[in-house]
Order: structure tokens, then sequence, then C-alpha cells
């Protein structure tokens, strides 16, 4: 994917993101922009890295990473890692590092489970439940 591929695939109040407000690397696959308030619709687009400011919505494939601000919602598919800031909502299948911070909420949808973590927490989310910093916390 090229740079105007990728811009088709970023907005920013309904328009696409203009191609000197972000950087893509095709390379490594790595989307980065410190703009607030983007809507990255990635679905089907497996093993990107995102790097992005506050405010944003991602919709991905599989294996992705995030380093975001705060403020986002995350729909993705499984086997992601996230670090984040505060007030986030992730939705999400298994297979999962998180390290949330505060005031997030993780809903995982098979088991249903909802995980309010701790600033700090390392969430890692399971077939069968979720482990707390590496201890077991819930499991159906």
């Amino acid at each position: 994917m090229n740079k105007l591929e990728v811009q088709q695939r970023v907005l920013q109040y309904g328009k696409p993101l203009d191609l000197d407000e972000f950087e893509w690397d095709e390379k490594t696959r790595t989307f980065s922009s410190d703009q607030r308030g983007l809507v990255l619709d990635f679905s089907g687009i497996d093993n990107c890295k995102f790097i992005t400011g506050f405010y944003c919505t991602f919709i991905t494939g599989f294996y992705c990473t995030f380093n975001t601000g705060s403020y986002c919602t995350f729909n993705t598919s499984s086997y992601c890692t996230f670090t984040t800031g505060s007030y986030c909502i992730f939705i999400i299948g298994n297979d999962y590092t998180l390290t949330p911070g505060a005031e997030c909420v993780i809903i995982q949808q098979d088991p249903l489970n909802v995980i309010r973590p701790k600033k700090g927490d390392v969430i890692d989310v399971l077939r069968r439940g979720y482990l707390v910093n590496g201890k077991e916390s819930c499991c159906k």
C-alpha cells in the first residue's frame, strides 16, 4: 500500500487526511500522525503499526500494534498489542496484550467479559478468559 492508498483509509472530520499530516512507511507498514480525531479503516489489512494522537477510532485486521493517545476506540481482529492513554474502549476477540491508561474498558466478546483494569495493569486476553499482570483473573 502506498501513501495515497493509505490516505483513502484515514479520515479526519469526514475527509481524507492531508498527505502532509501523516507518515506511512511501506516497508514496516507503520502509520504515524499526531493529528486528533482520526478514523482509520484498515479492515482486512493485517500486520500494521499505528502511532496516533487522541480521539481516534481504529478498524483493523489481525496482528496490529497500537501506540496512541487517550480517548480512542478500537474494533479489531485478533492478535493485536495495545499501549494507550486513558479513557479508551476496546471491543476485542482473543489473544491480545493490552497496557491501557486510566479509566479504560475492555469488552471481550467470546466469552463475554467486561474488564476494568487499573492504570498500569497488563492485560492478556485469552481464549477462555484473561490474565491481569500475569495472574488468572477470569476463566469461563
